[in-house]
């Protein structure tokens, strides 16, 4: 089992795409750290994990709280004395006309999926530095690729990731770490403000879906990097 024994930091780990990735992890034999604001799913998902026979802990926080992203990482320092992959996970959407949209909901984008995976990543980074390994694995969305009506302050986040990434991916690749810009379609997830449609939940992408993907990139040998990944619906209509 290639991640046996590794260290995985799961943000937005409490539910949704970042639980099945957590829990994915976890069946491999990873040891996995689970974070996110609500402690009451952390625990359920830790509960799961541990039903399972695989190993997990949790670290209640609010990964837009500098002092709370130092204390989560001070924490799998202490816990585990080292990182072998980050999961930027943690994401939120709110989707309206920019007429409409007001700053206070552009900021918490900004701050959740962008300025968050930045403050994130540089703790880990020094980890996999003196590890020279590690996987850096970033939740971004087709909405980094393509516009649409309703979604400008949403998309812009995901641009601005996706271009963080690709240049992250090229200062670390000589450490010997992996960037992996994960690109997803909609998922069958309580993530946006948006309602969806019960119909469309068979036609639309699962969490697991989403989990197996990045397994998939982790697996690949060392010396081999999936930098960017796009995963959509086969037939969404």
């Amino acid at each position: 089992m290639k991640l046996k024994d590794s260290v995985a930091l799961v943000t937005g780990a409490g539910r949704g795409i970042g639980r099945a990735i957590a829990l994915t992890l976890a069946k491999e034999g990873a040891n996995v750290v689970l974070t996110s604001r609500t402690l009451s799913e952390l625990q359920e998902a830790k509960k799961e994990i541990e039903s399972l026979g695989g190993r997990a802990s949790i670290v209640q926080a609010d990964l837009t709280q500098d002092a709370q992203v130092g204390k989560l990482f001070e924490e799998v320092r202490t816990r585990h004395a080292r990182l072998d992959i980050l999961v930027n996970n943690a994401g939120i959407g709110i989707f309206a006309p920019v007429r409409d949209l007001t700053v206070a909901e552009l900021d918490q984008m900004w701050n959740v999926n962008m300025r968050a995976v930045v403050v994130s990543t540089q703790h880990a980074m020094k980890f996999m530095e003196l590890q020279r390994s590690g996987a850096i694995v970033n939740v971004a969305s087709l909405a980094g690729r393509n516009a649409f009506v309703g979604g400008a302050g949403y998309a812009a986040t995901k641009w601005a990731l996706i271009g963080f990434s690709r240049s992250l991916m090229l200062e670390v690749r000589e450490q010997n770490i992996r960037v992996i810009t994960i690109c997803p379609g909609s998922v069958d997830t309580s993530f946006s403000t948006t309602p969806k449609e019960p119909s469309r939940s068979e036609k639309i992408l699962h969490p697991q879906d989403v989990a197996d993907t990045i397994l998939a990139a982790l697996m690949l040998p060392d010396r081999a990097m999936v930098s960017e990944i796009d995963i959509r619906p086969t037939n969404p209509k």
